[in-house]
């Protein structure tokens, strides 16, 4: 358990360094991508918690890389999107070529990382 919580500092660290975001961050990113979506999305797509997926929202927002969106039928209902800084900061993390830990490498196979 020590050598996996390990490899995914390594691998977090890595992307602070280089992107200048967290892992959970990255997650969130990944799972917005091109669209426009809810928090509760974001929170189905990455298994966050709802609370959790909030911080991780406001993070994002305050590094300019989130657009809150009111919805136009239902006013009440809040949509996210990325910026143009969001994409950029997701379009390098996905063509960045990462220092993979070992015990990682079962976990990504078939992932371009």
């Amino acid at each position: 358990m020590r050598e996996l919580m390990k490899a995914l500092s390594d691998f977090e660290t890595q992307l602070m360094e280089s992107h200048g975001v967290t892992l959970n961050e990255a997650m969130a990113l990944c799972a917005m991508g091109d669209e426009c979506v809810t928090a509760s999305v974001i929170s189905e797509r990455t298994g966050f918690r709802p609370s959790h997926t909030s911080k991780v929202i406001s993070s994002l927002e305050s590094k300019k890389h989130v657009i809150r969106k009111l919805g136009k039928q239902d006013k009440r209902q809040m949509y996210l999107s990325l910026s143009v800084s969001g994409k950029e900061c997701l379009a390098q993390i996905k063509i960045h070529t990462f220092d993979i830990p070992p015990i990682l490498h079962p976990l990504l196979q078939g992932y371009n990382l």
